[in-house]
């Protein structure tokens, strides 16, 4: 089969199931925005595009949005044009549809069969907006007029979109009951032979003011949180806010706290915020002048780490927070679990779908610095109980989100299901 993917940032999500269905003898070809110096990529022909336009000064910001998704749409159509100049039909076109990029492409080639991920349909309630009472919502009726037309984008797919697939039941239960049924749900998934408990783990920390670095083993007390960037999307502010606390309680623990200082999801903090340019600056403006000196020495920012380093911090996490408004899930969390950690997690709607509370992890409410600090100093004191947990979180990781046995092959299963 001939076989296309579009994604921005190719290969996102994609980045297993484009180069296995090219291992088994498809041509996979991907379009994605970014700048490539190789043409191949594990068997993928890469075909950059790009975009002739930027979004019109001035425009009506509720339409903005929308316009930069045309905006791209358009580019990835002349991309496709020329690919079928050059002779490429495709069977399936797969997409992130994102950024838009797929709008058109049926426009290109009727007869392929389109098939996209459906990662998250924007809500006025019952999901992130208006979660958070700190950061209400200005204007809500609105912002409701500003959601319903950032969902065109969706609608629009809806109707030539022939399949769809999504990580998660909560994120397909995202979406419109009309277009539900095509939803299959199927996790990334999680290469759990490779990240899995390793109790000889060791990581190496600098130190301000030392040459000296810190060195850290499973015989250390650590405490581990992740975010892509941290801000309170991710639930960095209550984090942030427990750590007087929880340094008080547990003279011996170590913060190592995983994150950019930009945002992913949110808005930026405003100017009034203490004058800060980043959320973590913020929250620690308020908490600083509660930790003493030695106290702060036991954070570790570590900004964003690579891969290899990063799993080696869940393996030696003696306990892994994880916070999340309701959102998309991070498949840290997944990780997390595939290496076994003890995990202490916000009670939202993406948890509960993986997290059993008391069996393989803790669920505490989102906004309660206190159990969060409560729940994760009684796993400190309880080794059994981490261990049982650890261990049921793996057990749950391996047989639900394994990559190699489980998502995978039924990702698989799906593109063959699309193409007939």
């Amino acid at each position: 089969m001939n076989l296309l993917f579009i994604h921005q940032n190719f290969p996102g999500q994609f980045k297993h199931l484009a180069p296995a269905l090219a291992k088994v003898g498809h041509r996979v070809v991907a379009l994605t925005m970014q700048k490539v110096k190789d043409t191949q990529w594990q068997g993928v022909e890469l075909v950059p595009y790009a975009v002739t336009q930027g979004s019109t000064p001035g425009a009506h910001p509720w339409v903005v949005d929308f316009e930069t998704k045309i905006i791209r749409a358009e580019g990835a159509f002349r991309a496709c044009l020329t690919l079928k100049e050059q002779g490429f039909t495709p069977d399936a076109i797969i997409a992130h549809p994102g950024w838009g990029e797929s709008l058109f492409l049926k426009e290109v080639w009727p007869e392929a069969k389109l098939g996209i991920f459906c990662e998250f349909f924007y809500l006025a309630e019952g999901a992130d907006t208006g979660f958070d009472p700190e950061f209400p919502v200005e204007d809500v009726a609105g912002n409701n007029c500003r959601l319903r037309l950032k969902n065109l984008n969706n609608y629009m797919h809806f109707d030539v979109a022939d399949a769809a697939i999504a990580p998660t039941a909560w994120q397909a239960s995202t979406f419109p009951k009309p277009f539900r049924s095509k939803i299959t749900v199927v996790h990334d998934g999680i290469d759990t032979d490779a990240i899995q408990p390793n109790p000889q783990v060791q990581l190496k920390l600098r130190r301000d003011g030392s040459d000296e670095p810190l060195t850290l083993t499973r015989a250390d007390e650590v405490i581990t949180f992740v975010n892509r960037n941290l801000e309170p999307m991710r639930g960095c502010h209550i984090f942030l806010r427990a750590l007087p606390e929880l340094l008080k309680n547990r003279p011996k623990a170590q913060v190592i706290i995983v994150g950019g200082d930009g945002v992913s999801y949110g808005a930026k903090p405003t100017i009034e915020k203490n004058g800060a340019s980043s959320w973590k600056e913020v929250f620690l403006n308020e908490v600083r002048g509660q930790l003493s000196d030695a106290d702060w020495a036991r954070v570790h920012f570590v900004g964003q780490v690579p891969y290899t380093n990063f799993v080696s911090l869940l393996q030696l996490s003696t306990v892994h927070v994880y916070w999340t408004y309701p959102f998309v899930l991070s498949w840290s969390l997944i990780e997390a679990m595939s290496a076994g950690a003890a995990i202490v997690a916000s009670d939202t709607a993406p948890l509960r779908e993986v997290i059993q509370h008391g069996e393989t992890g803790l669920l505490v409410d989102f906004f309660s610095v206190k159990g969060l600090v409560e729940q994760v100093c009684t796993l400190l004191d309880d080794p059994d109980q981490r261990a049982r947990l650890g261990a049921a979180a793996r057990a749950t990781a391996v047989s639900g989100y394994d990559l190699n046995q489980v998502c995978l092959p039924k990702q698989l299963a799906w593109v063959e299901a699309l193409t007939k």
